[in-house]
């Protein structure tokens, strides 16, 4: 949905967007194409143009910084599939503390591949490792794993477009943890993690620290399951706020007292 999106260009609301799809101007081309066409009130055509050129350009060249910095978080997940061989699916695991030294593990996946960082392994390759990534897509990654990042690795290039699916499963009615929320939708877990928690992953971790024969093989697994049933929900999210979006419903959506009904992942 990224080349569909105006929101980005000052001065242009989901209102106005709403009004440009209508007008017969479904995306950045059809503008360029005929900038003359479409009024984009309150923002100016040349304003229009001038943002549109700067996005196709930077979209060409891949320089995913540009829509980190245009799109706010809120709009951040039009920028999913845009970037489909520089995606990635984050979670990071914890000892229980609250500083960047508590990370144990972080987990990446790309939609084909996963690996794990292991703290003592290979933890320190995180900075190389993110860089080849234009999005990072986490659950309460604004709140919990992008803080503790920065604190580990403050030289790490975390420039990328962050799609957090905390607030937008929030903003279509879905309350509670990623496992509540993976349980509402339908997507199952493996017999051996079905159950675990954050704070179990931790005792793993400990276990793993006394010599505990399977305790990191086990916690890999949770953190595997984490961030692979990132990109089921991360789909959901997009197909239901791109409908919203495109029919108008979205303030209705973010209305916190409305619950949204029970869709499957398939």
């Amino acid at each position: 949905m990224l080349t569909d999106t105006f929101v980005h260009v000052a001065g242009v609301g989901l209102a106005t967007e709403r009004s440009l799809w209508e007008q017969g101007c479904p995306n950045w081309d059809a503008w360029l194409a005929e900038p003359e066409r479409f009024d984009a009130d309150p923002a100016s055509r040349a304003t229009v143009t001038r943002e549109l050129e700067k996005s196709r350009r930077a979209l060409t060249f891949g320089e995913h910084q540009y829509f980190a910095r245009k799109l706010r978080q809120r709009h951040a997940w039009r920028a999913l599939g845009a970037f489909p061989e520089h995606t990635a699916y984050l979670d990071i695991e914890t000892d229980g503390r609250t500083g960047g030294d508590a990370i144990t593990t972080v987990g990446l996946y790309d939609g084909t591949t996963f690996r794990c960082l292991v703290r003592g392994e290979d933890l320190h390759e995180f900075p190389d490792v993110i860089s080849h990534y234009a999005v990072i897509v986490t659950f309460f990654g604004a709140g919990f794993d992008i803080p503790l990042l920065q604190r580990k690795f403050p030289h790490a290039p975390l420039d990328q477009i962050h799609v957090d699916l905390c607030p937008l499963m929030r903003d279509l009615g879905y309350r509670g943890g990623l496992k509540r929320i993976e349980e509402d939708l339908g997507i199952e877990r493996s017999p051996e993690t079905k159950g675990l928690t954050g704070r179990d992953a931790i005792w793993l971790w400990r276990d793993h620290e006394r010599g505990r024969s399977g305790a990191l093989e086990r916690l890999i697994a949770y953190n595997r399951e984490d961030v692979v049933n990132l990109e089921a929900l991360a789909k959901i999210a997009q197909t239901r706020l791109a409908e919203a979006t495109r029919c108008g419903t979205l303030l209705e959506l973010r209305n916190p007292r409305r619950r949204a009904p029970r869709i499957y992942a398939g």
